[in-house]
């Protein structure tokens, strides 16, 4: 894999710092790859603002801090508001589809969402999308293996937890290849959707 910066953000208790933690782990410890990782959160328990940022490459990487990413993952409208600015021209925005209103998107920007807080839902518990997330994530993408992916969440949350979130991250990936087979032509954009002018 090429070098890609990629920053999560949200608000405390929406699984952010997880969510890094596991694609992290995916890249350096069951790819083969590396990976360094900082964080940022508020001084709120939850509820606050809330970020991770990482790099991944199949080189070692020499400066650890995302400036400008290649790979933008949002799950609340703060994190949108202050982070979607700073997304590389042609980059990739990732959105929770409930909870973020896209605006003045940058012309070449490729737009993706799901509605991982209602999967996570359904699925008996909402602190799971994060799960979903990185399951949407990983198809979208193509950076890491799915196999990869769902050893690092096996591998990172609590036993007792584990099924649950392997069924978030299946059910993430399975919608994530689904809008690729079917918007071929959009590539997952969902302008009419979740884009504002």
């Amino acid at each position: 894999m090429q070098l890609s910066e990629i920053r999560i953000a949200g608000f405390g208790g929406q699984g952010v710092i997880l969510s890094a933690i596991v694609l992290g782990k995916a890249a350096s410890i069951y790819q083969g790859a590396f990976a360094t990782m900082t964080q940022n959160f508020g001084p709120e328990a939850r509820g606050g603002a809330c970020s991770a940022q990482l790099v991944l490459s199949d080189s070692p990487v020499l400066y650890p801090y995302v400036t400008r990413p290649d790979i933008l993952v949002v799950i609340s409208q703060e994190a949108y508001n202050k982070f979607g600015p700073e997304l590389k021209d042609g980059g990739t925005l990732i959105v929770e589809q409930d909870l973020v209103r896209v605006s003045h998107i940058k012309e070449g920007i490729k737009v993706f969402s799901i509605p991982a807080t209602r999967f996570a839902e359904e699925l008996g518990k909402r602190m799971v999308l994060n799960s979903v997330m990185v399951g949407f994530f990983t198809a979208i993408t193509h950076l890491l293996t799915p196999e990869a992916v769902r050893d690092a969440v096996a591998d990172s949350v609590p036993a007792n937890f584990r099924e649950l979130n392997l069924k978030a991250f299946e059910k993430g990936l399975e919608y994530g290849n689904g809008v690729l087979i079917n918007s071929p032509e959009l590539r997952g954009f969902e302008a009419a959707a979740v884009v504002e002018e």
